[in-house]
């Protein structure tokens, strides 16, 4: 396992016996904290683990600004468990005892059961909404660097956020900032160069302790101040005048991170400004027969009734329940729409925590197309209101892609819906302690009814990479015709009449395909050069030969495979 050194160190380890102390043992250490944040590591010249104490259950205590004691916390009275490390410098021993605290700070997963239960009697407001399991991943999740580039790495969010803060600098200008689950700390540096003169960061994953590390190593020690711990469990020594956050999880709401980011206004001065300011989640229907079937297909697998000999076919209706429970996450093409959207707003600066515990989004959607309806999509907005201007972020099908992407619900079954039809229903989110929400689906379409129940939790994550298409049937006008040419033409393209032996954009034609491509690419050169019909006129211009000889080898292999076979068959 990786982990960070904070320099060598004299290790002393002392005796206490009944004619007083005694020097026990005494050498050269690196002094380290492991990759995972568990434990102290002192290790000799050699690579050999001298100690390792693990950080949950160790007490420290700084004797001089070279000097640093740890102990077990259960017997911190018995010396013969303790160790005493002299530094080489008071800098090294400072790094070393702020990245110890902050990894004290976070919420320890070796807890005692004295100390578990002494939790249970005296729950914070995240411990009671959240199972622990959930909030153990949760937090590990987002501690690992490769999270974090994924999320910082995506260009749309994080350049929004900077030019958010940048465009409204007076916000920031001399101004207290508390960052809410600050993770790298991207966000505070940003406030910091938009002017801000403090920034608490607050962060409950071992994502702090590389936080810290990069305040001190960006030189902002005095203006950004790192603390480890839940924001419904820390304290700040002051109010704020800014709260900024990135809350928002999949299809806006889940992991309910928003809960925690509202709850922190209550470190927040009267009239102060939180940015995001405003959220709205959308709501629209869609249509996707490829995707309806690819899901219903998964649950085929379980239609067997000889898999090596056993009966699977009475768990496919369960099957297709499971995998029809599943939000689609991935990016569409927005012609998929079948009607305009709806959407559910929130105001962070007013809007209570209690007010994400259940939402309802009712909607009376009219159909803009003809065709089957096969769920609801989702998508969201936020905005930052700043006393300059109002910067939005996106997750639209119309903009840039985000690492959020979008949110697809299917329907059990489809609607079949006509222009101008009114489909009613509505979207029922019911938070959950797993730290997302159970979602329900209702729709109506003069009496045809379509409903679901799914998990938002556990998501497919489908997206792929691959370019987004249009969906089938899209065209109204034949696409070839927008590669026609224009210079010189006559007429309706559809009047044309091209004799065998023509060509059209520098192509010759051929009449049932035949036509006089054989041979050659040089005979091919030669016969895009013929004079074609006066309605028709070439560009102009020396045609490709490139494209011209790929076509011609093309159709000589094509020719020589077909007298191949002509010989086989005689």
């Amino acid at each position: 396992m990786t982990s960070r050194s904070y320099g060598r160190a004299r290790l002393i380890q002392v005796a206490d016996d009944t004619e007083g102390f005694s020097l026990k043992k005494q050498c050269c250490v690196d002094v380290s904290i492991s990759g995972d944040q568990q434990f102290v590591c002192c290790t000799d010249v050699s690579g050999t683990e001298v100690y390792k104490f693990p950080i949950c259950s160790t007490c420290g205590v700084a004797i001089s600004s070279k000097t640093f004691a740890l102990g077990w916390k259960d017997c911190w009275t018995n010396y013969n468990d303790s160790v005493i490390l002299s530094f080489g410098s008071s800098k090294e021993m400072r790094e070393f005892v702020t990245a110890f605290n902050l990894c004290q700070s976070i919420k320890p997963s070796c807890q005692s059961p004295a100390e578990t239960q002494n939790e249970d009697n005296c729950l914070s407001t995240f411990d009671a909404r959240t199972e622990k399991a959930s909030a153990s991943q949760y937090f590990q999740f987002y501690g690992y660097l490769a999270q974090q580039q994924n999320m910082m790495q995506d260009y749309v969010r994080t350049s929004t956020y900077q030019r958010a803060m940048h465009a409204n600098s007076r916000d920031f200008k001399d101004k207290v900032v508390l960052d809410v689950g600050a993770g790298s700390g991207i966000l505070s540096f940003f406030a910091v160069q938009a002017g801000a003169r403090k920034v608490y960061a607050v962060e409950a994953s071992s994502m702090a302790i590389h936080c810290a590390e990069l305040v001190r190593t960006n030189g902002l020690s005095d203006k950004i101040v790192v603390v480890a711990g839940r924001i419904e469990e820390v304290e700040i020594p002051e109010q704020v005048d800014i709260i900024i956050s990135e809350p928002m999880g999949y299809m806006l709401v889940n992991e309910r991170m928003l809960e925690s980011y509202i709850y922190a206004r209550k470190f927040l001065k009267p009239h102060g400004r939180m940015f995001p300011t405003t959220a709205s989640l959308h709501l629209a229907l869609f249509n996707d027969e490829a995707l309806f079937i690819e899901q219903n297909a998964k649950a085929n697998f379980w239609c067997q009734d000889s898999f090596h000999g056993v009966n699977l076919s009475h768990l496919r209706p369960q099957a297709l329940t499971e995998t029809l429970k599943q939000p689609v996450v991935d990016t569409w093409h927005v012609n998929s729409l079948m009607t305009g959207s709806v959407k559910w707003c929130i105001n962070f600066e007013k809007d209570s925590e209690q007010s994400l515990h259940t939402i309802n989004i009712p909607f009376d959607f009219v159909a803009t197309k003809a065709g089957y309806v096969h769920g609801i999509a989702f998508w969201f907005d936020v905005a930052f209101v700043g006393s300059s201007e109002t910067v939005w972020l996106s997750t639209a099908p119309t903009e840039p892609l985000t690492h959020w992407y979008q949110v697809r619900c299917l329907f059990d079954r489809p609607l079949m819906v006509f222009i101008g039809q009114h489909i009613r229903g509505d979207v029922s989110m019911v938070a959950n302690e797993r730290q997302s929400y159970d979602v329900e689906l209702y729709a109506d379409a003069s009496g045809q009814i379509s409903k679901n129940s799914l998990d938002l939790k556990n998501p497919l994550f489908r997206y792929t990479g691959a370019a987004v298409l249009p969906p089938s049937g899209s065209n109204n006008e034949s696409p070839s015709d927008a590669l026609l040419q224009t210079s010189g033409h006559v007429g309706d393209p559809m009047d044309v009449q091209m004799p065998v032996g023509s060509g059209m954009n520098g192509l010759v034609s051929s009449y049932n395909g035949a036509g006089p491509v054989s041979g050659t690419p040089q005979m091919f050169a030669q016969n895009v050069n013929m004079v074609v019909n006066g309605n028709i006129h070439s560009h102009g211009h020396a045609p490709n030969t490139d494209i011209i000889d790929m076509i011609a080898q093309s159709h000589a292999q094509l020719g020589a495979q077909s007298f191949q076979k002509e010989r086989l068959e005689s």
